[in-house]
């Protein structure tokens, strides 16, 4: 008969023991005890019916389960790879298009200016051609208004030569009592006002 005693001396420590009675007998009759079968060793018929599951399991994945996965598989590279392919295709597509769109911007630029440049020279042209008729026209109205000045100054000249030799020839009366010759006056006033605006 066995028994057992649990001693519980603190929480992490339990202790078990076992009394026996006899080791050898294993009763208390002294009948012998034998070794019997061992728990953890498989038996063949275990072994048999585990092997033989082991086989139609492989047999089963070989023929049904391995072709579906690999066509699984193979229509996903596939898959993949056409995808691949589509986003090559249309990268270089749009580095066509991008470099197509910057030839076009080049070209618009360059005929840009060159149309600007058309439009400068000709800008230049017609201001050249206007300032140049502004500017004869500045000089003819100069000419004209010199020549006016020119035929004043004369005219007044003139005037001041005929008040001045007769205020000349008055006060040449008053002072010395005969009147002078007119053409001598006359010719000294031309003669002061020559010598007076030199």
């Amino acid at each position: 008969m066995l028994t057992a005693f649990v001693n519980i001396n603190s929480f992490s420590e339990v202790r078990v023991s076992f009394d026996a009675v006899s080791a050898e007998t294993g009763s208390e009759e002294g009948v012998p005890v034998t070794a019997g079968p061992n728990p953890i060793a498989p038996e063949m018929k275990e072994l048999a019916w585990g092997a033989g599951s082991f086989v139609v399991f492989l047999f089963l994945m070989r023929l049904f389960l391995v072709p579906k996965v690999r066509k699984g598989m193979a229509s996903r590279y596939e898959s993949i790879r056409s995808d691949h392919e589509y986003a090559s295709a249309t990268r270089d597509g749009a580095r066509v298009d991008v470099a197509r769109y910057e030839s076009a911007v080049a070209e618009i630029r360059v005929e840009a200016a060159r149309r600007l440049d058309v439009a400068r020279q000709t800008l230049d042209k017609e201001r050249a051609e206007k300032v140049a008729q502004i500017n004869a026209q500045i000089a003819s109205r100069r000419a004209e208004a010199e020549s006016q000045v020119a035929a004043a100054r004369a005219a007044a000249q003139s005037q001041i030569v005929s008040a001045v030799t007769a205020v000349t020839a008055r006060a040449t009366q008053i002072a010395v009592g005969v009147s002078p010759d007119n053409a001598v006056v006359t010719r000294s006033v031309q003669q002061a006002m020559e010598g007076s605006r030199s």
